[in-house]
C-alpha cells in the first residue's frame, strides 16, 4: 500500500470517528433536570432601603427543570430563607431613632422559565458551559417576627400599625401570603454526563410592604390598650421602640414606612443538578 493510500484511509478513519462521536453527542436529548440549591437570601424595604448587603442569611431550595431544546426551559422551584434586618444597622439617624427590627421565614413556590444563552448539551464538551437568564411568578408565605425581653412575638397578629383598631378600621390585617416576580442570571456547567454545577442570583419584587412589618404611619397609644394588669401590651411596646434609645417618637401619623414602595428580597445560591436523559436515533448521513 502506497502512502497516497494509507493517508487516504487514515483521514476517513479520523472523519468516520469523529462523525460517530459527534452523532452520537447529538442522540443524547436532555430532557429535564432536578437539583437542589444552597446559600444566602438578603432584603431589601423599610428597614433596608439603602440596598445594604451586610446580613445575610440562609437560603435553600430543591427545583425541577423541564428542557425544550438546548436553550430553553420550564422550571417549578420550592424555596426557603431566612430574612431580616434592623434599623441599628442604618446610617440614617431616624432609622436608628425608630429602632426597629424584624425577621422571617419565607417559603416560596415559583414557576419560571429558563433561557441559555448557549447551546448546552451534557456529555458535549464543546457544549459544556453556559450563562442564563430567569423570569417567572412565584407566591410566599412570610410571617414577620421580633423578641422583647428574650420572647419571641409574630407582628402580624399584633397589629403594630393599627390594623384591627376601632381606631383604624380602613387598616385590615395583612395576608401572609403575597406575590412574588423572581428575575435572575445564572452560570451552569455539565461536570460529568450526568451531573451539573452552577450558581445563580435572583431577585424578587413582590406585591406586599409588610415584610418586614412596616409599611404606613404610627398608630399611636391610644391603638394598643394596656393589659389588665395595667402593664404596656407586646403591641404597643413593639410598634414603636425608639423608647430604648430616648424619648418615643411615635405619635399618630408620624411617618414610620414607605408605604409606596414595596418590599423584595434575593438569593444567591449554588446549584447542583441531575440531569434526565433520552436517546433518539441519528440521522442517517
Amino acid at each position: 500500500m502506497n502512502l497516497k493510500k494509507i493517508t487516504t484511509a487514515a483521514a476517513f478513519a479520523l472523519l468516520t470517528g469523529l462523525g460517530t462521536v459527534q452523532a452520537q453527542s447529538e442522540a443524547i436529548v436532555q430532557e429535564g433536570e432536578f437539583g437542589v440549591t444552597l446559600g444566602a437570601a438578603h432584603y431589601f424595604g423599610d428597614l433596608n432601603t439603602r440596598a445594604g448587603l451586610n446580613r445575610p442569611k440562609l437560603a435553600f431550595g430543591a427545583f425541577f427543570r423541564k428542557q425544550f431544546g438546548n436553550y430553553i426551559g420550564l422550571r417549578v422551584g420550592g424555596q426557603f430563607a431566612q430574612v431580616g434586618y434592623s434599623d441599628v444597622y442604618s446610617s440614617n439617624e431616624y432609622q436608628q431613632r425608630r429602632n426597629l427590627s424584624f425577621n422571617s421565614r419565607i417559603w416560596e413556590l415559583a414557576l419560571q422559565g429558563d433561557f441559555n444563552f448557549y447551546k448546552f448539551v451534557p456529555g458535549d464538551p464543546d457544549h459544556a458551559f453556559t450563562p442564563y437568564v430567569t423570569l417567572g411568578v412565584g407566591i410566599f408565605n412570610y410571617d414577620p417576627y421580633a423578641y422583647l425581653g428574650g420572647e419571641k412575638y409574630f407582628l402580624r397578629q399584633l397589629g403594630t400599625e393599627g390594623q384591627g383598631s376601632a381606631l383604624y378600621p380602613e387598616r385590615k390585617a395583612y395576608s401572609s401570603m403575597a406575590v412574588a416576580i423572581p428575575f435572575g442570571v445564572g452560570v451552569k456547567y455539565n461536570l460529568t454526563p450526568g451531573i451539573n454545577v452552577g450558581f445563580e442570583v435572583v431577585h424578587r419584587f413582590t406585591n406586599t410592604d409588610y415584610l418586614d412589618d412596616v409599611s404606613t404611619t404610627y398608630a399611636g397609644a391610644d391603638a394598643f390598650p394596656n393589659l389588665p394588669n395595667g402593664d404596656p401590651s407586646p403591641a404597643f411596646l413593639l410598634q414603636d421602640r425608639s423608647y430604648e434609645k430616648g424619648d418615643p417618637i411615635g405619635v399618630a401619623g408620624r411617618q414610620r414606612g414607605q408605604s409606596k414602595q414595596k418590599d423584595q428580597y434575593i438569593t444567591a445560591q449554588f446549584t447542583l443538578s441531575f440531569n434526565l436523559t433520552s436517546y433518539r436515533c441519528p440521522p442517517v448521513r
